[in-house]
């Protein structure tokens, strides 16, 4: 029978993997193996434990990964901190995909693309970075700027510096908020990085992170002459139901759930000044 977003399914928790100090990040199989079902990279799921509660979070993991779907989740509340106890074995329901993700099989074609995250920021893009490596020859260069408050924080690191950094046509430029011993990287914040590094103002920009680390990104790629047509961000923290009833993502004439949440900033221009 077709997947319905609208009914949970049995999730398998398969392995949990510490990638920082309050993230974790869960591969999570249905009962009968594989995955619970496709989507595309910046689409969301909902995950479940009965009795605690349910909330949306990205799906970290590429489509082009056919054997399981990834979740990387920080401790931050009642259902996370559920989440963060579960062990290999353990059971959940999770439903989806929600969302409309972001446009790789249309306009990032034959783009050159620049990924900017900050801390848990980096999980709705990493699907779309796995996506973009796994069909490298679609698209141009590949740069990635990625910081956290310490090199602690940074999810993902081993697969960054193992993988990513190694990639044809990829350059990864990491950063941390302050000086930490050991630390051989830039220091400093993201915005400012992203001014140091001066991008050519020719690729496209996917942005995810802080909200106020995205209004500091913005200002700095349009001086360096982006143009807010060149920039995509991910809204689903605004998400609670993912169908469009409850209307707590309701932003102007859009849901977030059914229109978004992966958005081109000059979409949002033309929304209230909510987000």
């Amino acid at each position: 029978m077709p997947n319905d977003p609208l009914i949970p399914m049995i999730g398998v928790v398969t392995d949990v993997r510490r990638d920082t100090p309050d993230v974790k990040t869960f591969r999570v199989n249905a009962l009968t193996g594989g995955k619970n079902f496709a989507h595309m990279p910046g689409q969301c799921a909902m995950l479940s434990i009965p009795g605690v509660g349910e909330a949306m979070f990205s799906i970290t993991s590429s489509p082009t990964n056919t054997e399981y779907l990834e979740f990387s989740i920080k401790k931050c509340g009642c259902l996370t901190d559920w989440l963060h106890r579960l062990e290999a074995g353990a059971q959940l329901t999770i439903r989806g995909p929600y969302g409309n993700g972001f446009p790789v099989e249309g306009a990032l074609l034959g783009q050159d693309l620049l990924f900017i995250a900050g801390g848990i920021g980096l999980a709705p893009l990493r699907s779309v970075i796995n996506y973009v490596l796994d069909k490298r020859e679609r698209y141009g260069k590949v740069d990635i700027v990625y910081g956290a408050r310490s090199a602690d924080d940074l999810v993902d690191l081993e697969e960054i510096r193992a993988s990513w950094a190694h990639a044809p046509g990829v350059d990864v430029h990491l950063t941390i908020d302050r000086a930490q011993e050991g630390w051989e990287g830039n220091v400093g914040f993201v915005p400012n990085y992203v001014r140091e590094l001066g991008f050519a103002p020719t690729a496209t920009a996917l942005v995810c992170g802080p909200p106020i680390m995205i209004k500091f990104v913005l200002g700095a790629l349009a001086e360096l002459g982006f143009a807010r047509t060149q920039v995509y961000t991910t809204m689903e923290l605004r998400m609670k139901c993912g169908v469009g009833k409850c209307g707590r993502c309701n932003i102007g004439s859009k849901y977030v759930c059914k229109d978004g949440p992966v958005f081109r900033m000059d979409q949002l221009d033309e929304l209230p000044d909510e987000y």
